[in-house]
């Protein structure tokens, strides 16, 4: 890639950071995921799952994992910003799951998007045992995580960090014979429900954060990026995409993302291995100003394992179950 070039790279590092009896130690962890960031080369780096800990002194909960995979490379002295604790940020990161993004250039504003612009819908669970008498928020398990940056030509990129809910199902009182069986069907079909809801919410929230930059700039550079734990032809990918197929209407085409995983031929068209079965759960989605400027697309997923095998094993992984996603853009 030449001079003038911005790759964005997205990656779910999944449970960096955590605290697991069983789990590899956290030099085994460095010593995987390192050269695999290293490898994006990435301008903006997005990343999924990163673990807060709390100082050995007291304070707030720090990315000291996430610190220890960059040390020495040049993500170290990147721009940064993450998601913070639902407590507030006194409290620093939230204990899992963090939302983090690098970038090489300034970042102008961010926020976390959580139930700021979408409030949460209200379900009274049918199936629950006791049964419940009045409706509970459906909240979405995570913020996502917008900023606007500064390019070198005086432009503004906009990148949305998203990690939407896993389609497992919500917990359901008395729905439960153990961690992973369900004691009843209908218990676990409303708890499926709940978690599409969630899912697809989250992807609303998004889409609308995406309207209203595009109202302030029809032409604004825009990518979504992260674990989606959707396919390209599911709801959650859909609402974000507002594609001309689904609106009807050719002429808001030009306020549609465009999933730039098309650019990968089918047979590599995939970031994690279930089951034996390739899906493509982590993307990176593009406004049509910035699609355009697309030079490439790659998932680096030739040495993917197959995160069931992954999930069984008694030590647990040291890589991620996720391949990273990186998008080059002439810009």
């Amino acid at each position: 890639m030449g001079a003038g070039t911005v790759r964005i790279a997205t990656f779910n590092v999944e449970n960096l950071g955590a605290k697991r009896a069983a789990g590899p130690p956290l030099g085994e962890r460095i010593a995987a995921l390192r050269p695999q960031i290293v490898r994006l080369d990435a301008d903006i780096l997005c990343l999924q799952e990163v673990n807060g800990t709390k100082p050995p002194g007291g304070g707030p909960r720090v990315l000291h994992a996430l610190d220890a995979v960059l040390e020495g490379t040049a993500y170290e002295g990147f721009h940064r910003i993450s998601t913070l604790s639902p407590s507030g940020s006194d409290h620093g990161v939230a204990d899992v799951h963090n939302l983090v993004q690098l970038s090489r250039f300034p970042v102008e504003d961010w926020r976390q998007l959580h139930h700021g612009i979408v409030a949460p819908p209200r379900h009274r669970l049918v199936t629950a045992d006791p049964p419940e008498a009045e409706p509970r928020p459906l909240r979405w398990e995570r913020p996502a995580l917008q900023a606007a940056l500064s390019l070198p030509d005086g432009r503004r990129l906009h990148v949305l960090n998203l990690h939407l809910r896993a389609p497992l199902a919500a917990a359901v009182p008395g729905g439960r014979e153990a961690p992973f069986a369900w004691a009843r069907t209908d218990r676990w079909a409303e708890g499926y429900w709940m978690a599409a809801v969630q899912r697809a919410g989250q992807a609303l929230e998004a889409r609308l954060a995406v309207d209203r930059i595009l109202d302030e700039d029809h032409d604004a550079l825009v990518a979504v990026c992260g674990d989606l734990n959707a396919e390209m032809h599911e709801d959650a990918v859909r609402i974000l995409c507002a594609g001309e197929e689904d609106t009807g209407n050719a002429r808001l085409a030009a306020r549609a993302l465009i999933p730039l995983a098309r650019e990968v031929a089918e047979e590599r068209r995939f970031s994690v291995r279930h089951a034996g079965r390739p899906l493509l759960l982590d993307h990176i989605l593009a406004s049509r100003p910035l699609a355009a400027a697309v030079e490439a697309v790659e998932i680096h997923n030739h040495a993917l394992g197959d995160e069931l095998v992954g999930a069984l094993s008694i030590h647990g992984g040291r890589e991620s179950h996720h391949a990273p996603v990186v998008a080059a853009f002439r810009l």
